[in-house]
């Protein structure tokens, strides 16, 4: 038998949830951009998402005090810019000027779309009984665009800086509409 004890601190990279997303916030003059890979689809109509934000980064503070924010989705020809924003704190640096990344007005919340991404999922925060507990908000995606002109293949934490690129797409059939 080949099988052999996995570390414990190994599970993350095989649970990870998802794309590493960029979560964009904005109150009162100051804006920030956070590396965020713990969030998990929770609703397919409307679109509810669960997401970690840990109460010592900026934008947890930005977060609460808004209730807003922007999903952004990068592929893996930003994965520098993510790891740069993920390994820098918002409260004395603008990301945005840091990084090359582009700021664009978002139609119904306040914080920014990066236009780089190739997707933008613009939220509210509805619920936060899990926040003061687990840090834990559930968004609604209440608009939602994408850029088909530009790549979009996403990168995937697996921990202590690595990371797994998406690739090759299954189409299966499939009972759901």
């Amino acid at each position: 038998m080949a099988r052999r004890a996995l570390s414990l601190s190994k599970v993350y990279g095989l649970l990870e949830p998802g794309p590493v997303v960029l979560l964009t916030t904005a109150h009162d003059g100051h804006r920030d951009i956070m590396a965020l890979s713990w969030h998990t689809m929770m609703e397919f109509e409307p679109p509810l998402v669960g997401c970690v934000v840990s109460h010592r980064n900026h934008s947890f503070d930005l977060l609460k005090a808004t209730r807003e924010c922007v999903l952004n989705l990068p592929s893996v020809d930003l994965a520098e810019q993510v790891v740069g924003c993920g390994n820098t704190s918002g409260r004395r640096v603008d990301k945005f000027a840091r990084f090359g990344l582009t700021a664009k007005p978002a139609s119904r919340v306040g914080a920014p779309l990066i236009v780089e991404c190739f997707a933008n999922l613009e939220c509210r925060v509805v619920d936060t009984r899990l926040v003061s507990k687990y840090c834990f908000f559930i968004l609604e995606v209440v608009a939602a665009w994408r850029d088909a002109t530009l790549p979009s293949h996403t990168i995937h934490h697996l921990g202590r800086g690595e990371f797994e690129v998406s690739g090759e797409h299954l189409k299966l059939k499939s009972k759901m509409k």
